[in-house]
């Protein structure tokens, strides 16, 4: 009996394999999601199988001898986004299949040389990871030295404040992970509270083309991205150790990030940075250590048509400022100016004392992304920010270890776009944003606020296009309306409110008469409209050669500083005052972009000219006495400022392993309204640099650069100020410019493979490898003290 049910079952299986349908065909084409085209030489892989097919002219795709039931396809394009999908199979069917084809979407290279730019017709810069990890123990403003055109507005050695093509501050926009920075930008010595570390690749827009970002970005947009995750069953992560001799300290970093092929991910970061009192050549700049923590998380999914994701970023860090920068009397302030070396020097330390700044920042966000077919895609985010500062000003008595100046600045904004790609030649972007901010100033620091409690109301729109004239022509134009209100509740002296004649202009304001006459509370509430616009155009005259023309309209509100300031500015060691007659500036900007970029050789000249009405700008006029020492005054005024310049560069690999790079910028700042140089011009700077490269040597790499700071020979007036030790007015030097310098740099590096696809990178760096003694223009402590001597920096990497 047994026997007899075996035999039968057999039977039984072979009837139905034999009846089973694997004659089917399935029908398939291949089409880009936006614009409906088809997309010729597809991949169509059946999973599990070594049958592949590729799409034809028409995008269609023919499978044959299939069997009913599921089918699992991955369909590859070289221009796309792998896709991975089911099919039923039911008898002979038919299916579409949509891909991914606009690459801006994708952050990937375009062609050997080029990659996605986040403008048309702008001049446009990228630093990628490795330029980027280079700079792990150091920090932002610094890396981005590195591109042509950008220099920094120093105070001391952590303290860096990017500047594009003579502009900075609230002119330049940073954009972290797709959010806009929120953190007092307005103070020269306030430095971007972002962690280099936790950035995969920088770009930077020069000047306001990318208005999706704000149209108040008169000096430029700086980006900070991350590198696409795959979709795929993955685990991936780097280690980074930085050792540093000048600060006799270093930096630890890692990431690690795990990815699904369903499009889920999650991916952590997290670094932390000491350094002790940096030195001069010859001496110990006392007091000018850092102490720095930063960590993010970012998880989400990455759907074809759909996804989101979460972002939260900490980041903490604690600056010493220079002892010798607080001053004691207008004479001892002279003298230290006039002086070759400061007026405080200590031994080493690690400790950090007053003066100092410490600051905590958060951010949080959420997006939200949805591609619809035929159409484009529509992105949704809400994110929120948190940045506390404190500064610490040296205090006696009860008052002593109390933060002097203690500010909370909430931001929360809710933004959405979408852009219509569905056009063969033509793409449209819309947007719209809203932002409430509100600032908290403690009164129970015991010291006059420098910044008012304020509220502050912002509203965007903007509308973008893109039109592709020819293959070799592209043409863009957007324009951008921005209205924002100010709410402030700010003290004045009195004294002080009749000096500026706010009493004629501003008596509608004040709501309060305090101590007797002496203080008065006011209540200014300010709007401002503002309208940016840009044209311009791209063309190529070949695969390697580029021109590109740029015009832009740009206006911007005055910041809460600029409004506000009113008294002493602990941590930048002065007086600062605002003025409320300060109106939105607005500027004219026209760019100019020829570039060649070849294999052999290449080159980029980038002239521009930025006329500027109503210019903001901060500059000395006296010297003030306080109970806590002498301190210059600097007050806000408004000028109409022309800046003109040129970035030029060339390069040449002269054979495989052999290659050379220069470098020229320059920038003049003229105040027209005056006739006379502005403040702050970065000088004419020119970088040469030598490289060799061995693949074969572990990926050896060697190189030396050269980099020549001229003097700027243009600044405006010194000021007089009165000697009590000479009982006379005597020149204070405070704007004279230092003289020329030359610095040398080296750098190396090799690459060894491990087991597992690990890798591990060992580099050395030499800044300032002849320890040579100079002060730089734009760093506010070339009054007190030479700059940075001579630093090595050991560097370790592991992949895995």
């Amino acid at each position: 009996m047994r026997y007899t049910l075996t035999i039968l079952c057999i039977l039984v299986s072979q009837s139905f394999l034999f009846a089973q349908d694997c004659s089917n065909i399935l029908l398939g084409e291949v089409i880009d999601f936006h614009d409906k085209t088809p997309l010729t030489d597809a991949i169509i892989q059946v999973r599990g199988n070594k049958k592949q097919v590729y799409t034809d002219e028409f995008g269609k795709f023919t499978l044959t001898n299939l069997c009913n039931g599921t089918l699992e396809l991955e369909i590859s394009h070289s221009e796309c986004t792998t896709r991975f999908i089911t099919v039923e199979i039911n008898g002979n069917t038919h299916k579409k299949i949509t891909l991914e084809h606009h690459l801006e979407q994708l952050n990937e290279v375009k062609v050997t040389g080029s990659t996605i730019t986040e403008t048309n017709s702008a001049q446009e810069k990228i630093l990628k990871t490795e330029q980027l990890e280079r700079f792990g123990s150091s920090n932002l403003g610094d890396a981005l030295k590195q591109i042509n055109g950008v220099s920094s507005l120093n105070t001391g050695s952590n303290i860096v404040k990017p500047i594009i093509q003579g502009l900075s501050g609230s002119r330049i926009l940073i954009i972290n992970n797709g959010t806009r920075m929120q953190d007092m930008e307005w103070g020269e010595e306030h430095a971007p509270n972002i962690d280099i570390n936790a950035a995969n690749k920088v770009t930077i827009v020069k000047g306001a083309a990318a208005l999706q970002y704000g149209g108040d970005a008169i000096g430029g947009v700086i980006l900070l991205g991350q590198n696409r995750i795959p979709k795929k069953d993955t685990i991936y992560g780097k280690t980074l150790l930085n050792g540093v001799s000048n600060g006799r300290g270093g930096n630890i970093s890692t990431e690690l990030t795990k990815a699904y092929e369903n499009g889920f991910y999650i991916k952590g970061q997290a670094s932390y940075k000491k350094l002790g009192d940096a030195e001069a050549p010859d001496y110990i700049l006392s007091n000018t250590g850092v102490s720095q923590f930063g960590t993010s998380i970012d998880f989400g999914k990455l759907g074809f048509e759909s996804g989101w994701n979460a972002f939260y970023s900490y980041f903490d860090t604690n600056i010493g400022i220079l002892s010798a920068s607080h001053i004691g009397n207008v004479d001892d302030l002279i003298t230290a100016i006039n002086s070759d070396e400061p007026s405080k020097i200590k031994d080493f330390t690690y400790n950090i004392k007053e003066p100092r700044q410490s600051v905590k920042h958060h951010l949080g966000k959420l997006k939200y992304y949805k591609r619809f077919e035929g159409l484009g895609k529509l992105n949704v985010q809400y994110d929120i920010q948190q940045n506390h500062r404190f500064e610490y000003d040296i205090r006696t008595g009860e008052d002593k270890g109390e933060a002097s100046l203690d500010l909370k600045l909430t931001t929360q904004t809710l933004a959405a776009d979408i852009t219509i790609d569905a056009f063969e030649k033509q793409k449209f972007s819309f947007g719209i944003l809203g932002r409430y901010q509100e600032n908290f100033a403690n009164p129970k620091t015991g010291v006059r606020r420098l910044i008012p409690d304020y509220e502050k109301v912002d509203f965007g729109v903007f509308a973008t296009t893109e039109y592709k004239l020819s293959d070799a022509t592209t043409l863009d134009a957007g324009i951008r309306f921005d209205y924002s209100k100010i709410d402030a509740q700010k003290f004045y002296i009195t004294s002080r409110w009749q000096r500026l004649e706010y009493d004629k202009d501003f008596s509608d304001i004040v709501t309060n008469d305090k101590d007797h006459g002496t203080q008065l509370l006011t209540n200014p509430v300010f709007s401002y409209h503002n309208f940016s616009a840009s044209a311009g155009l791209k063309h190529k005259f070949s695969n390697e050669n580029q021109f590109r023309f740029n015009y832009t309209l740009a206006q911007r509100a005055p910041n809460p500083s600029e409004l506000f300031s009113d008294g002493l500015h602990h941590s930048a060691a002065r007086i600062e005052l605002g003025d409320l007659r300060i109106k939105s500036e607005t500027s004219h900007r026209i760019s100019l972009s020829l570039s060649k970029n070849a294999y052999t050789w290449g080159y980029e000249v980038e002239p521009y000219l930025n006329l500027i009405s109503d210019f903001i700008i901060l500059e000395p006029i006296d010297v003030e006495r306080s109970v806590r020492g002498s301190f210059p005054v600097w007050e806000y005024h408004q000028k109409n400022a022309r800046l003109m310049g040129i970035d030029a560069s060339i390069y040449n690999n002269w054979t495989s392993n052999w290659r050379t790079d220069h470098k020229f910028s320059i920038v003049k700042g003229k105040d027209k309204s005056n006739d006379a140089a502005l403040i702050n011009i970065p000088s004419a700077r020119l970088q040469n640099g030598i490289a060799f490269t061995k693949q074969e040597w572990h990926n050896f790499t060697i190189g030396l650069q050269s980099e020549y700071v001229f003097r700027q020979n243009e600044y405006p007036d010194n000021i007089m100020v009165y000697s009590p030790e000479q009982d006379k007015e005597v020149e204070l030097e405070i704007n004279t410019a230092p003289d020329a310098y030359h610095l040398l740099k080296l750098d190396t590096e090799m690459k060894f493979n491990l087991k597992n696809s690990k890798a591990l990178t060992i580099g050395l760096g030499i800044t300032n490898l002849l320890d040579t003694e100079y002060r730089d223009y734009l760093n506010r402590q070339r009054y007190f003290t030479d700059d940075l001597g001579r630093s090595f920096t050991l560097r370790l990497k592991l992949n895995y």
